[in-house]
């Protein structure tokens, strides 16, 4: 299958640059793969396709401030730094620009000397691992100096860090946020709750290769990236038990749709575990465990596209994303949403 297929027009306008003032007032384009049709909502309207039984799935990861801005200690000369993964206290694998000069021995000062990275070696791909030294508390002093790592297609700067987090973001460790996440409140959560629905928490860590495009023309060469996940005993029960009562499982965002089908044995039963997933979920796949998924609109020719496209088809997907750039629905991370239902 090339990836080609997987392209479409997007007019630039259509990219959302800022959150709207209320998460819930997105719009939702909800697709039934059964009849093709499709309706135009507002995401607030999602209880209306839920109903008592139901489990609804959401990423808690916590998006780290992971952008850093600093000195060479040697040259005063301007460094970027980008945290991708943690190896650990002190220790992680970072993106850094710009990178030909940053060799090991190298260090770099942010806010003043209040936290200094130290490079320790040239890795794969042209990454560094760096250790950190400071005094106090890193994730204090992070949260104080670092700044959001939203995607490169949003040029606006961001006043407030929490717009770029879920309402339930637990667990630091992600370098993108799980967009889909992004519509709920705690009154909508809430309202979920009281009509009978499950919410199930479980954590994919979002790596940055989220964003990187597909660079092979056929979609088989694509080597998918790698995250790390987590699903609790407790959760993994009680998304089996919504299955095994006839309930339908509904993933927030691609994020959670590969962890779930990743922790997913052959039949049908989410399994507790953790551990690192390079899932690659393109048309052909028979999912195990997901029956519908709400979702951002995505990039053209991403794997997030490839994913949507495996649950509802590639037909309806692609005139689906027609639809909404007809309709000038605002498209990525801080876009409107979809609704792809494959059991109403």
């Amino acid at each position: 299958m090339k990836t080609s297929e997987f392209y479409f027009d997007l007019p630039e306008e259509l990219i959302a640059q800022e959150p709207l003032a209320d998460r819930a007032s997105s719009r939702l384009l909800v697709v039934d793969k059964n009849t093709g049709a499709w309706k135009h909502k507002h995401f607030r309207d999602i209880k209306d396709y839920l109903r008592a039984g139901d489990c609804l799935v959401i990423n808690d990861t916590r998006v780290l401030p992971a952008r850093l801005y600093g000195v060479r200690v040697d040259t005063g000369a301007m460094v970027e730094i980008l945290l991708l993964t943690r190896q650990d206290l002190d220790t992680w694998e970072v993106l850094v620009r710009p990178g030909k000069k940053a060799k090991p021995g190298d260090k770099i000062s942010f806010g003043d000397g209040k936290l200094i990275a130290e490079v320790l070696e040239v890795i794969e791909g042209g990454n560094r691992m760096i250790q950190f030294s400071y005094e106090g508390v890193f994730e204090a002093i992070l949260d104080e100096l670092g700044e959001m790592p939203l995607p490169p297609y949003i040029t606006h700067r961001l006043e407030d860090k929490e717009r770029y987090q879920t309402v339930y973001a637990k667990h630091e460790g992600s370098a993108a946020a799980p967009t889909a996440g992004l519509h709920f409140t705690p009154e909508l959560l809430k309202e979920i709750e009281e009509m009978g629905v499950k919410i199930a928490h479980i954590t994919l860590h979002v790596g940055l290769g989220t964003f990187r495009p597909v660079k092979a023309a056929d979609i088989l060469e694509h080597e998918m990236h790698s995250e790390y996940y987590v699903v609790e005993q407790t959760q993994a029960d009680m998304i089996n038990e919504a299955k095994r009562q006839g309930g339908r499982i509904f993933s927030v965002g691609t994020t959670s749709t590969r962890t779930l089908e990743a922790v997913t044995d052959d039949t049908g039963v989410v399994q507790a575990k953790s551990g690192w997933t390079q899932i690659f979920i393109y048309p052909g796949y028979s999912f195990k465990i997901v029956d519908c998924l709400i979702t951002n609109f995505h990039l053209p020719e991403s794997t997030l596209i490839m994913l949507v496209s495996a649950l509802m088809g590639k037909d309806l997907t692609m005139q689906a994303y027609a639809e909404a750039v007809k309709e000038k629905y605002r498209f990525f991370s801080f876009g409107d949403a979809c609704l792809f239902l494959t059991k109403p």
